[in-house]
């Protein structure tokens, strides 16, 4: 496949970093001299200097070529400017934009996205996408990451397994025999920083991070079977009033009545805007590094602190100084991997990587076959991925065991009809079942195939 990514910043390398280790043709356009220096010296992709919306520098990246363009530079403009050119000019089949500015996505203007309109074939929104794992987060506080699929029906999880974790040094295939009516499956584990996928034979050890597919009503159930019990918390402090601090705060107001929460923000003009936005969530003007202004948030006796401003130094401190002074858990926005190791040793509970998340949902409309969601951890070294059975897909009418030709990936669950089912070895596929599985990186190819789409279905 022949790309175009528009933008070589955090989200733009990643995405390049991943179809290029792919075998994909990738192309990158960014003003950014540094920037495209950077990734003509560390990716095996084609990078040039230039305006992303320009015919003629889309020209000599080759759009007359390109299957899809994806734009993700830092101007919203520029990218949907990138996708009309695109379209008109160079008849490119894919257009992916990152809008980042909350007006373009009002539902009063929805239209604009219309194929009349601007010919975008599919829209991003950063912001949203970690503010909704923020929410997500809140309500399985227990959890490391977690990701729904299926329609909701289907959840991923990782889990983080501690010395009283009740399962550690348990046999994956003794799990079934102690939690007969648990429908949840073991699909990888990180042990020191390595991620692999277990056999029936390996046991969870001290300090592993597990991840679990398992039915979305069966989550608060698997989180206690691996140690955690932690109730959602009814006090939140979100330090941060940006557009996720401000989309989460409006979302715990409307859904959850029972929930106090709390907004630190540094810009006094920003203060005061959000709090006219906001009915039952108190605003305070301050800086989250400040003890005195954690305390009069009441952080100290908070739930939960949710760190999420633009700055990810002062997330991280922030985070680490809330749960210094007593707060329960700690939840903390980061865009540089640098940072995920030090998550842990300052006592950090969980984090979420805008960079991640966006990269994700940019691949669920990259990678071929039917593929309906993807879910990107460990930057890049393994993916949840949930495909739909179509009738000309290889795996149709095969038992499960005859599918997996490899110890590249593993599947955790079939939806089917509305019902979850536990993929058993004598498991046949069947037209239209949605399957959510894991992969490491070198098992993503295997997956396309598994799924991939005939000429004839069309």
């Amino acid at each position: 496949m022949k790309v175009i990514i528009c933008g070589a910043g955090q989200v733009g390398f990643g995405i390049a970093e991943r179809l290029s280790a792919e075998g994909n043709d990738v192309s990158i356009i960014d003003n950014n001299g540094a920037l495209v220096q950077k990734a003509n010296d560390m990716l095996e992709v084609r990078a040039m200097a230039g305006n992303a919306a320009h015919p003629d520098v889309l020209a000599r990246a080759g759009a007359g070529e390109a299957d899809m363009l994806i734009a993700v530079t830092l101007h919203d403009e520029v990218n949907m400017l990138a996708c009309e050119v695109a379209n008109a000019l160079f008849d490119i089949p894919t257009k992916i934009a990152r809008i980042r500015a909350q007006t373009y996505l009002d539902p009063q203007w929805s239209k604009l996205f219309n194929r009349e309109h601007l010919a975008i074939d599919y829209v991003i929104s950063p912001e949203l996408e970690v503010a909704n794992a923020v929410l997500t987060r809140l309500e399985r506080p227990g959890a490391l990451e977690s990701t729904e699929f299926a329609g909701g029906r289907i959840t991923a999880l990782g889990i983080a397994c501690g010395p009283e974790c009740p399962v550690i040094d348990t046999p994956l295939t003794q799990l079934s025999d102690l939690f007969p009516d648990l429908p949840a499956v073991t699909v990888a584990l990180v042990r020191q920083g390595r991620l692999f996928i277990p056999h029936g034979k390996d046991q969870i050890q001290s300090g592993d991070d597990a991840y679990v597919i398992a039915p979305t009503e069966q989550v608060a159930r698997t989180l206690q079977i691996f140690g955690h019990e932690e109730t959602q918390g009814r006090r939140i402090v979100i330090a941060g009033g940006g557009n996720i601090g401000l989309y989460v705060a409006r979302r715990i107001e409307e859904s959850h009545p029972n929930v106090r929460a709390k907004v630190i923000e540094v810009s006094r003009a920003r203060a005061i805007e959000i709090a006219d936005k906001l009915s039952r969530t108190a605003v305070l003007h301050g800086s989250s590094l400040s003890e005195d202004v954690l305390r009069e948030a009441e952080a100290h006796v908070a739930d939960t602190v949710v760190a999420v401003t633009n700055d990810e130094q002062v997330n991280l401190l922030t985070s680490a100084l809330a749960k210094q002074l007593g707060c329960k858990s700690s939840l903390c926005l980061i865009n540089s991997a640098n940072y995920a190791s030090m998550i842990r040793s300052l006592g950090i509970d969980a984090q979420i990587n805008p960079r991640t998340i966006t990269t994700s949902r940019v691949l669920q409309h990259v990678r071929r076959g039917r593929i309906r969601g993807v879910y990107s951890i460990l930057n890049g070294a393994g993916e949840f991925i949930e495909a739909e059975v179509l009738e000309t897909a290889p795996v149709l009418g095969h038992p499960l065991k005859d599918l997996v030709k490899s110890d590249g990936l593993r599947i955790g669950a079939v939806l089917r009809g509305g019902k979850v089912l536990m993929p058993s070895g004598a498991l046949e596929l069947e037209i239209k079942d949605r399957v959510v599985l894991f992969a490491r990186a070198d098992g993503v190819k295997e997956v396309e195939q598994m799924f991939r789409v005939s000429p004839e279905y069309f």
